[in-house]
């Protein structure tokens, strides 16, 4: 059986060094302004800058907001329960991290 060929859009990879705009982050996750604000009141996202739409995240934020998007949409977390569920994630990826590395 074949498959059609679907076109994939381009990828740009992202790390904490860069930055993207409020607006980038709400086409890149599919999410409102008030849900990035949402996120930045429980602690979720640290935004750089001190006013709503001068705001700037690091480019990390994106993974951030679609992993508590995703807990929030499949599992019917409310906002504090992703902001914890994403803290213990990280944390287990930090320690995993750490595990493969004392492992070397």
């Amino acid at each position: 059986m074949r498959y059609p060929i679907v076109p994939v859009p381009p990828v740009t990879i992202l790390d904490e060094d860069e930055e993207i705009t409020l607006s980038q982050l709400c086409r890149a996750c599919t999410v409102r302004a008030e849900a990035v604000q949402a996120m930045v009141e429980e602690g979720i996202l640290e935004p750089i800058g001190s006013e709503l739409h001068p705001w700037r995240f690091p480019g990390t934020s994106i993974r951030r907001v679609r992993i508590v998007v995703r807990l929030q949409r499949q599992l019917d977390v409310n906002l504090a329960g992703a902001a914890l569920a994403l803290e213990l994630l990280e944390r287990i990826e930090k320690l995993e991290a750490q595990l493969r590395a004392s492992g070397r």
